[in-house]
């Protein structure tokens, strides 16, 4: 069931958030906790001085790389930020966006205009705002198969 006013082939523009949180890649891993808290995200763009993304940090690799790993709070995100980051553009459509996640087993994009930060689109931003549940469950199952293909595809004994 879709929500009203989507459309198969539906622009990705009605869909992202263009308000991304974002830092440069010498901001601290506490800069970008301290953001995700603040603004309430799940990431934050690393994002260098022309406004192109260079790496993405999330709430997840906070909790296992960070905390898990006692790193140090004052260290460079770019040093533990996702790079290169995966991105979308601004002239995809939402099923295009749909595929590039489950291929690269990613729940969230950068947005691209003219190789700059246009915005963010995420599996929930998807889901939401085109009201698509099968589509949530299709990509969720892929995207959870695609990042952990160990626990998927490896003899578990019998």
């Amino acid at each position: 069931m879709f929500c009203p006013g989507y459309s198969a082939g539906m622009d990705i523009r009605g869909v992202m958030t263009e308000s991304v949180v974002t830092v440069p890649p010498d901001g601290s891993v506490r800069e970008v906790a301290t953001l995700m808290r603040e603004r309430n995200v799940g990431s934050v763009v690393l994002i260098d001085a022309d406004h192109r993304p260079v790496g993405m940090l999330t709430d997840r690799d906070l909790a296992i790389t960070v905390v898990a790993d006692g790193r140090d709070l004052d260290e460079a995100a770019s040093v533990l930020a996702s790079s290169p980051v995966i991105s979308a553009t601004v002239d995809m459509n939402v099923e295009d966006v749909a595929a590039l996640m489950v291929r690269h087993g990613v729940r969230r994009l950068t947005v691209l205009e003219n190789d700059r930060l246009a915005g963010i689109i995420t599996l929930d931003d998807l889901v939401v705002r085109t009201g698509d549940r099968e589509l949530a469950y299709n990509m969720t199952s892929q995207i959870t198969r695609a990042s952990l293909p160990d626990f998927y595809f490896h003899d578990r004994g019998g």
